[in-house]
């Protein structure tokens, strides 16, 4: 008598568990290896070999599917999900599914049309910081500004610290029927609630109507990435979108997680990064940084390299081969989100 080949008859028609079902159980199987780790933090080898277990998507690796999820063995020395530094693939994928599944939890509720959206944000420029702070009437009929922009005209008596604010006609019907590019928050918002919550069905609608322009050369990868760095700059996302890009991000070959960094102001952050050792065709070179808050999976920033203007390549002498110039550290576009809300006036702070 073959017990197990008995116990496996008596299961051969169970479905397999879908997305939802294993969300709980690969969030309590992070959070366990975690205390484990922290509970025996000592570099110093075990006497025997031992194996560590943990959680990553069926998208980064071919391992074993069983009834808690999916989990693969570590050999020793290699980087937990929950340890510091650059993560391997596998555990920034773990990583990654383990902010999808926090955020999924999250509601958002989308504003009313005369409520106002408000973000604080810092943006570096050859390393002077600008503050600035923006206000966005969800229906796209009221914008505002601090400090104010000057405008055309006699601006002798301009002041930067006054709140400028502008109203304009609701204009949405006329967006939708020029493009994508033109949308209030309110459309942009409805179009994003029609997003499947599957990253790979996610991203293909996104690069259909996202319309953020093509560059000639561009590969899926560089096209994703910089589709995502857009997204994320929108201070309002709906729960199952801030998911899908994190898990979308887990699919860019490249895509590494890294824990106890700090973002552009000095903020306790996870780094997710790609480097591209040449330039992409956007124009991007080294390494590319988007920030998260470590237990929230908040965005909080950006760091962008690109190339300097100019010729890019340089000739080595005799073999031919093409090299590139180091950046420079001012070829940097960096940017921190310091808050966000919704308000019902511009002017107001939540």
């Amino acid at each position: 008598m073959n017990e197990l080949s008995d116990l496996r008859a008596l299961h051969t028609d169970a479905p397999l568990p879908d997305t939802a079902r294993l969300a709980p159980a690969r969030v309590r199987l992070t959070q366990a290896f975690r205390q484990e780790t922290a509970a025996d933090p000592a570099p110093v080898r075990p006497p025997r070999r031992t194996r560590r277990t943990f959680l990553v998507t069926a998208a980064a690796t071919g391992a074993l599917a069983v009834t808690a999820g999916i989990v693969v063995s570590l050999p020793d020395g290699a980087a937990p999900a929950d340890g510091g530094g650059l993560l391997s693939a596998q555990a920034s994928a773990a990583a990654l599914e383990l902010a999808a599944t926090t955020v999924e939890k999250q509601a958002v509720t989308e504003p009313g049309p005369k409520q106002w959206v408000y973000e604080k944000s810092m943006s570096f420029t050859q390393g002077k910081p600008q503050t600035s702070e923006e206000w966005t009437r969800w229906d796209g009929t009221g914008h505002a500004n601090l400090p104010g922009l000057p405008g055309e005209g006699d601006m002798s008596d301009f002041d930067p610290n006054k709140l400028q604010v502008w109203y304009g006609p609701n204009q949405e019907e006329k967006w939708a029927k020029e493009g994508y590019d033109d949308r209030s928050q309110r459309q942009f918002w409805r179009f994003l609630s029609t997003l499947p919550s599957d990253p790979d069905r996610m991203m293909k609608r996104i690069r259909e109507e996202h319309a953020i322009g093509d560059i000639k050369g561009e590969t899926r990868a560089e096209r994703d990435w910089r589709e995502i760095n857009v997204l994320y700059r929108s201070v309002l996302l709906p729960s199952h979108v801030q998911a899908g890009l994190f898990r979308a991000l887990a699919k860019i070959p490249g895509a590494r997680v890294e824990k106890g960094v700090k973002d552009p102001l000095g903020r306790a952050a996870i780094g997710v990064s790609v480097n591209y050792a040449k330039p992409s065709a956007a124009g991007w070179q080294g390494k590319q940084e988007l920030f998260f808050d470590p237990k929230t999976y908040a965005y909080l920033g950006e760091k962008q390299r690109t190339r300097p203007a100019g010729p890019s390549k340089e000739e080595s002498r005799g073999s031919g081969e093409v090299t590139f110039a180091p950046l420079p550290a001012s070829n940097a576009v960096i940017t921190a989100r310091l808050g966000w809300g919704v308000v019902d006036k511009p002017g107001a702070r939540p």
